[in-house]
């Protein structure tokens, strides 16, 4: 039986106060930021601290090191990535699983043209973050199955759990190819993706 994968989290302490929880986002703010800027290689702990404004001691009280900080910037874009496709399900009602397909990937693609750090980092697939066994795909292919199964009425069985990490790999290689053809992602390859997964899911979701 297919299970959802635990959130991971990378965080060493929780933030329990307001003012620590705004520390915790500018240090992500900043981390996101550096890796457009310099990339994840030449990323590091200090310059995050400077770019914050917070001393260096204060992001080691989150993170022993820079993977667990891009980890926890990855877990960050997921939950405004659901909190986004949520929104836009709410305001544009029930109309089938085709337009949530649509609303999930349009979503995505405008998170990958303008959230800082995303390009490098989405959900944790571009570098080697999370722990191991902990497959950035599949957090987000659970995801969206208790997500959409509320919208479109149906249990979150094994079945629909599979369909969904299918059709999130797939989504995840044919993204990545198109934005390897042009800055903005091949628009003539994210048609052809629309088209798979439509035809794909049809066999499941109809």
């Amino acid at each position: 039986m297919m299970r959802p994968v635990p959130q991971a989290t990378s965080l060493r302490r929780a933030p329990v106060q307001r003012r620590s929880a705004e520390r915790l986002a500018r240090i992500l703010d900043a981390c996101a930021e550096l890796l457009d800027e310099v990339g994840y290689d030449d990323l590091s702990t200090r310059a995050v601290a400077q770019r914050a404004g917070v001393p260096i001691g204060s992001v080691y009280r989150f993170f022993g090191n820079k993977r667990q900080m891009a980890d926890a910037l990855a877990q960050r874009n997921l939950e405004r990535f659901a909190e986004r496709v949520t929104e836009r399900l709410k305001v544009t009602g029930d109309r089938g699983w085709g337009h949530a397909m649509d609303v999930v990937l349009d979503e995505y693609l405008d998170m990958k043209r303008t959230a800082p750090g995303f390009s490098l980092v989405d959900f944790g697939n571009q570098i080697p973050v999370g722990a191991r066994g902990a497959e950035p795909n599949h957090r987000v292919a659970d995801r969206l199955t208790d997500l959409l199964s509320r919208y479109l009425g149906r249990d979150a069985d094994d079945d629909l759990r599979r369909a969904f990490l299918i059709a999130v790999e797939t989504a995840d290689a044919l993204v990545h190819l198109a934005f390897r053809m042009t800055p903005e992602g091949d628009e003539k390859v994210i048609g052809e993706l629309r088209e798979m997964l439509r035809a794909y899911l049809a066999r499941v979701l109809d």
